[in-house]
């Protein structure tokens, strides 16, 4: 794979002799959970670190109502960093999934395939966690240990031999030996660095909210597989889930416009009525489905993370959870390199990150633009044959086990393994 060398293209050399303001070790652009999670790591295990977090926005917890989906390996990470305590406190297990399918204008909602279990004495394989306090946590955790520069826009990036530099929009220059760019699906770092993209759009939006319900959910996430594409209820604490499901864009559009007693009534047939009568907790908000998957996860002193590296259709719920499997990779690579007297932002360094997670990546997008295009449909022929399948493996109860370990992301990096770096 051809690799980029020296500066930014159109920045020239004379840029990088500028005054620089500061310098690091690493630089992360972007203060959603994978940057803050990086940060937070690098500085647990190897405090001696510098470590900086940008943001254009600023370093506050959000206001933001969404819970998410964190699988086991995940919740290690955190454990390791001492703070998993602090989000479980307001966390959901999910000891049960199960997996229905039906046609358009079916009233019931057949089980195919279920899940149960644990993937550890004591640890479920998933917990919903509030969005509100993943961030929360991680800024206590990070704050007084990691520079943080909020309302930092970056206006551009120039790397070099020794360093890598960006300059932000008030004039202020930051040097780093590595740059990672944590900064979202729709990454500007990635621009600005020339990284090209494989896109597909699936002409479909991501629909989210929350309920309250008549019925209690037991702990058990729902997976309702329809035409216009899954459609899953996520537990909460309390009679409340977490909804995420997938609609044709203009359908999203008609939906949102509806008065929410419409919505409710929308969102119990969807669900097969399968928690009783429903109510809608805030406003439904929507998001544009498309896969996007870097061709390149590295440069020279630069590194994509997460959403930025990789954007895959969220039928899996996998989407955070890839991209926080990216954190403890690099975590890894970074710390075993300072270790060993190398520098983290060689090429030869960061190809060892890129390599790690180039195959799950690949595989997780192939896996879920399959499971979109062979379940959003209302085809009889491709229904009998997914449905034979899910009644098969619901028959294999060491398949559905391993299936349920790959799910957990309890395996790669020492992270994920609940074992010390």
């Amino acid at each position: 794979m051809a690799k980029h060398k020296g500066t930014r293209a159109g920045s020239p050399a004379s840029e990088k002799t500028a005054a620089i303001d500061a310098h690091f070790d690493v630089l992360i652009v972007g203060g959603g959970p994978a940057g803050l999670t990086l940060g937070a790591g690098l500085v647990h295990f190897m405090p001696e670190l510098k470590v900086a977090i940008c943001d254009r926005g600023t370093f506050a917890v959000p206001d933001d109502a969404r819970s998410l989906a964190l699988a086991a390996g995940v919740t290690r990470i955190y454990d390791a960093l001492g703070i998993w305590s602090a989000m479980a406190e307001h966390a959901c297990s999910i000891l049960e999934m199960k997996i229905t399918d039906s046609g358009e204008g079916d009233r019931s909602r057949p089980l195919f395939l279920s899940f149960e279990g644990e993937v550890a004495p004591g640890q479920p394989f998933a917990h919903m966690v509030p969005f509100r306090r993943i961030v929360g946590t991680l800024l206590e955790k990070v704050r007084d240990k990691v520079t943080l520069f909020e309302q930092a826009a970056v206006r551009d990036i120039a790397t070099g031999p020794a360093e890598a530099v960006i300059r932000l929009e008030d004039g202020r220059s930051l040097g780093a030996s590595l740059v990672v760019a944590a900064d979202g699906s729709r990454s500007a770092m990635r621009e600005k660095m020339g990284i090209r993209t494989i896109v597909s759009d699936y002409h479909q939006s991501g629909l989210v909210t929350t309920i309250s319900h008549e019925w209690d959910h037991e702990h058990t996430a729902y997976e309702h597989f329809r035409p216009a594409g899954p459609f899953a209820s996520l537990p909460l604490p309390g009679r409340r889930s977490s909804l995420v499901w997938t609609e044709s864009s203009s359908e999203a559009e008609r939906l949102k416009g509806l008065p929410a007693n419409e919505q409710a009534r929308h969102i119990e047939q969807s669900m097969g009525h399968c928690l009783g009568r429903v109510e809608l907790c805030e406003p439904i908000q929507s998001f544009p489905l498309r896969l996007c998957i870097a061709r390149e996860f590295v440069r020279p002193r630069f590194a994509l993370l997460a959403d930025a590296a990789h954007g895959v259709h969220p039928i899996t719920g996998q989407g955070l959870n890839l991209g926080l499997k990216d954190v403890a990779a690099l975590i890894e690579v970074i710390i075993d390199s300072v270790r060993m007297g190398e520098d983290p932002g060689m090429l030869n360094v960061l190809e060892r990150y890129e390599r790690w997670r180039r195959l799950d990546v690949a595989m997780m997008a192939m896996a879920t633009d399959g499971l979109n295009r062979l379940f959003s449909n209302d085809i009889g022929v491709l229904r009998m044959a997914r449905d034979l399948g899910l009644g098969l493996v619901d028959r294999m109860p060491q398949l559905k086990k391993a299936l349920i370990r790959h799910a957990a992301g309890i395996s790669g990096p020492r992270l994920l393994r609940g074992l010390d770096i």
